[in-house]
């Protein structure tokens, strides 16, 4: 189940890609790996934290503090599921404090 933007070549592009696609959201500040590390897509030599992908996918978050908590989780949602063309839960893991500047 593939959206027409997400490359064809295996769960690592798509990985990558759909990972790329979420730290771009802004408000986003990390992706993450639940509370135990077992959240993520294994591949062959490493792994894609935050990321789980199959008949709904699950994408993990941190988000940063003073952000609209749901907004980004729904344009999170919003844009995986446009890439990959089905279901996608958002879980916010964590509020992370705004970077000072």
């Amino acid at each position: 189940m593939t959206g027409p933007d997400v490359p064809a070549g295996g769960d690592g592009a798509t990985a990558d890609l759909v990972a790329a696609a979420v730290l771009a959201v802004p408000g986003v500040s990390g992706l993450h790996g639940g509370a135990f590390g077992e959240v993520g897509t294994y591949l062959p030599g490493r792994r894609v934290s935050g990321i789980r992908l199959g008949a709904t996918s699950q994408v993990h978050v941190t988000v940063a503090m003073g952000s609209d908590v749901l907004a980004v989780a729904g344009q999170v949602r919003d844009t995986v599921s446009t890439l990959l063309g089905g279901p996608v839960e958002v879980v916010v893991e964590d509020v992370t404090p705004a970077p000072r500047g």
